[in-house]
């Protein structure tokens, strides 16, 4: 396949959180048409859209009960047939998010399976007998309890890596599998760019089924440790890859946990099952079995050891996607800058440090402003299933009230799923409705309409370093060259080198405290600055706090 997506610049939108045209309160697709010139001037060319598809919402869009049609609250296949050929317009391409691991429980395959258990669609999904009246094994789900569910009126239990209402799709039925190819194709022929592929790793189960050893006082294990142990998803993957992408020359992008360092070149290689597939390696430091309340704070050191980490597991066998964060993940800003030091040079400076890296960079909706975590003062105003899970996961184990809903404050995606902030205005000009979820008490503050003509803005930073990876002098360096750290060893110092035609260096000072760089060349250019100078001194360098730099050597 070919590569011209690697010079992408992509932006994600959670469709109920970006724009509402209807005043309902939701954001739907002709919200998203309205804001496509705003995407257009930062200089997105890609655009990756959350579940638009039909279904009833009990895990926000990823329990899909049909695949060819939309959900109501968003608006119809007309609406996204008009949002691809206005992105188009643009040059901006779309991509859709697949979810193929499970569908909803009241997709028409699943109704059919529990109806009659003689249905072919029984095979469709996995349903075990009972072992000695209890669960066929001691699997937790990714958002608590059991990953089993009886079926009403029989001694059989259906299988879901995730809510009771997401029952997984059995793979292992080439009959699915083929159902699958039929909806991917049928939508890249009308005109998608390709498609982020969530929980793939989930596809491929561990066989036969056992239970493993409980991690936790409820007497289950964490469903990770049974993919750890799947062997053969390649098998899957691969098949996909060429009756589907392969044959459109489409961009796809793996949500890819626990791979192993000499599979990355089957994901990701020359002829890998995907285009690319998202770095989890920050995102994934610190966590505890135990649960969020146990996680740890990442450190700069720990997020500058994380990124070089993967860009040398990775090297030049492909192509990663790097994100601060996604609709599963805190706002960045919140989570990998140390407390108390959220500023505009500090928002600008992890931004260029992640955008700069090799690779596809990712912006998630609000990134380019600089959005914040929200500050839930009760665990009412909490809608994610998952952070009501870790809520509960955190009493248990003993924490108070105050401390379960800090813990879920830290790691809850409903800090990514705040409405957009636009405007000063009522809601944050997300809706003149109400919001389906409380909009951030910051949007006064932080706002697209505030930021749009401040040169000195998050945006504005964002909008220079995408058009540094479009300039013709710098492109084939920026998104091609090669990644060299420098100064590792370097207390809360991140710096590298991107080799190509030209040798640029890229430093950000992880800290309020200034620090002085010495370089080891003549600096010819400084390309980006998220401060109004730079103290040089010959080929000295003083940082000021949260100083971020792109040189020319």
């Amino acid at each position: 396949m070919s590569e011209w997506w690697k010079k992408e610049a992509v932006y994600q939108i959670y469709p109920r959180s970006f724009c509402d045209s209807n005043h309902d309160g939701i954001g739907d697709i002709q919200g998203i048409i309205s804001k496509l010139d705003y995407l257009k001037d930062l200089g997105v060319t890609m655009l990756w859209i959350c579940p638009m598809y039909k279904s009833p919402l009990a895990d926000n869009g990823y329990d899909i009960s049909d695949y060819y049609d939309m959900l109501e609250d968003y608006g119809t296949m007309k609406d996204v047939d008009e949002l691809i050929a206005e992105a188009k317009k643009r040059n901006i391409g779309i991509l859709m998010d697949l979810v193929i691991n499970h569908t909803s429980d009241e997709h028409a395959w699943f109704q059919e399976a529990l109806k009659d258990p003689d249905s072919n669609y029984r095979n469709y999904y996995i349903f075990k007998k009972c072992v000695d009246g209890h669960e066929p094994t001691n699997w937790r789900s990714v958002f608590g309890g059991s990953v089993w569910e009886k079926v009403e009126n029989e001694d059989t239990y259906y299988f879901h890596a995730f809510a009771k209402k997401q029952p997984d799709l059995n793979w292992e039925n080439p009959e699915v599998r083929e159902e699958v190819y039929k909806n991917i194709n049928w939508w890249l022929d009308k005109g998608l760019g390709g498609f982020r592929i969530d929980a793939i790793i989930n596809i491929k189960k561990a066989l036969p089924m056992h239970d493993y050893e409980p991690d936790r006082e409820d007497g289950l294990c964490s469903i990770r440790k049974m993919l750890k142990e799947a062997k053969g998803i390649g098998d899957f993957l691969g098949e996909m890859r060429d009756r589907t992408f392969k044959k459109y020359d489409a961009f796809s992008v793996g949500e890819v946990f626990d791979e192993k360092d000499e599979e990355i070149p089957d994901f990701i290689g020359d002829n890998g099952y995907f285009s690319s597939m998202f770095d989890f390696e920050e995102t994934i430091w610190g966590a505890s079995d135990k649960g969020w309340y146990d996680c740890k704070q990442i450190t700069p050191d720990a997020y500058k050891k994380c990124c070089f980490t993967t860009q040398r597991k990775i090297g030049d066998i492909g192509f990663v996607s790097n994100i601060i964060e996604n609709h599963d993940e805190p706002r960045g800003v919140s989570r990998y800058i140390p407390e108390g030091d959220c500023c505009d040079a500090s928002k600008k400076m992890l931004g260029g440090l992640n955008f700069m890296l090799r690779g596809l960079p990712f912006i998630y909706q609000g990134q380019e402003l600089g959005m914040e975590n929200v500050k839930f003062e009760s665990i009412d105003q909490v809608d994610d299933i998952s952070s009501l899970d870790e809520y509960k996961v955190a009493l248990e184990a003993g924490c108070t009230p105050e401390e379960a809903l800090k813990a879920v404050s830290r790691f809850s995606r409903d800090n990514a799923r705040t409405p957009m902030q636009w405007t000063d205005g009522e809601n944050a000009g997300f809706t003149t409705g109400k919001p389906w979820l409380k909009v951030n008490a910051n949007y006064t503050k932080i706002n697209a309409e505030s930021q749009m003509n401040d040169p000195e803005s998050v945006r504005s930073f964002y909008k220079k370093l995408i058009a540094l990876r479009k300039d013709p002098e710098y492109k084939e360096t920026v998104v091609y060259g090669e990644l060299e750290p420098v100064w590792e060893d370097v207390h809360n110092l991140m710096a590298y080198y991107r080799k190509g035609d030209k040798t640029l260096l890229v430093v950000g000072n992880y800290q309020k405290e200034p620090q002085t760089i010495e370089l080891a060349g003549e600096c010819r250019k400084v390309l980006i600055n998220n401060y109004d100078n730079v103290a040089m001194d010959g080929n000295k360098i003083e940082l000021q706090g949260y100083q971020f730099l792109v040189i020319e050597m």
